[in-house]
């Protein structure tokens, strides 16, 4: 599908220099950028690209001042943000992209289920009994919905995902490609005779509006009660959250963490990748955690950790000072030793 610049422009609150008629396709990143593409200017790094860009019309900040000539096929949308204009034509690039409605003809859908308006299953899809599933939700193929899951308005679960039974999904949320909600917590009884015994879990798992989930991520199901990821969480591919765990609104996690059961992380945090935590920990509001670190114990608001086991950022960088400089001192303790003996 084709837009005219002036038609971009209107979107994004812009300003036309150029042709306003010229069309685009395409998007592009300037370097990359040809006939009938659009790309946009924001990093003063790229500056050298606009000169030398094949593409139809550039984004640029109202600031922009040429230093060369430019060409005389460009045109120019003149914006307050490029970047954030540029994000905005993206989202609506993809809404536009995935705009997919119906029931393809190889889904499989419960008599049961309630479906919502405008709502699209992929092939191969599974809804079962008693499933509810909001107005404008894309379940792509492959999906599976398990008996009594609720899904809100507006979300999209892409390929391969799995939504256990009982579990509630929220209005706005995105799953990726293999996320698979509900699953059992790791949750076994040694007997007497030094066997393992599996521990049902019976709860569910519970993401509120405007959550997040990346690739392959997991969430477990709670043993009773629930496993709640609230609103505006956004969680990074490959994670393991663990049964009855509780990230609070705006949480952000990086890939690769693992989050024990019972764990409770306030609002307003940033993980970073590769993350280990023990469980029944509580992770205080705002608090940040540096990636790699191994966390043992409760963690204050506000608080900023890093390290295996972790402990405070002022702390951890004036003991990796001293652990850097170990060998400098051990040759100087040797030293020292020969000295004394002679």
């Amino acid at each position: 599908m084709k837009f005219l610049a002036k038609e971009i422009a209107a979107l994004v609150g812009g300003k036309v220099e150029g042709n306003p008629d010229v069309a685009v396709s395409k998007l592009a990143k300037i370097e990359e950028g040809v006939e009938g593409s659009l790309a946009f200017l924001s990093n003063p790094a790229y500056a050298s690209f606009i000169y030398t860009t094949k593409a139809s019309v550039v984004i640029v900040n109202d600031d922009f001042s040429p230093e060369q000539t430019l060409s005389s096929s460009l045109t120019l949308i003149r914006v307050a943000d490029a970047r954030a204009a540029f994000a905005k034509i993206l989202g609506a690039y993809n809404q536009y992209r995935l705009n997919k409605t119906g029931i393809e003809q190889q889904a499989f859908v419960s008599a049961t289920a309630k479906m919502g308006k405008n709502v699209y299953i992929g092939a191969f899809a599974y809804i079962g009994e008693n499933v509810v599933v909001g107005d404008n939700t894309k379940i792509y193929p492959h999906c599976y919905l398990g008996d009594n899951s609720k899904v809100g308005s507006d979300s999209i679960f892409y390929s391969g995902v799995k939504i256990y039974h009982d579990c509630i999904i929220g209005n706005d949320c995105i799953l990726q490609g293999g996320v698979i909600i509900g699953g059992d917590g790791f949750g076994f009884q040694p007997n007497s005779e030094n066997n393992y015994v599996k521990i049902p879990h019976i709860g569910n798992v519970i993401l509120e509006d405007h959550v997040e989930i990346g690739a392959n991520t997991t969430i477990d199901r709670a043993t009773l009660g629930s496993t709640i990821i609230r609103r505006g969480v956004k969680l990074d591919n490959l994670i393991q959250v663990g049964h009855n765990c509780e990230i609070g609104e705006n949480t952000v996690i990086a890939s690769q963490t693992g989050i024990s059961g019972s764990t409770k992380i306030g609002r307003d945090c940033m993980i970073g990748g590769q993350v280990g935590m023990v469980g029944h920990l509580t992770i205080g509001d705002r608090a940040k955690v540096a990636a790699q670190s191994g966390v043992g114990n409760n963690v204050a608001d506000d608080e900023i950790v890093q390290g295996s086991p972790a402990f405070g950022i002022g702390d951890y960088k004036r003991s990796y000072v001293v652990f850097r400089s170990l060998p400098d001192l051990r040759s100087r303790v040797n030293d020292l030793e020969k000295k004394i003996s002679k």
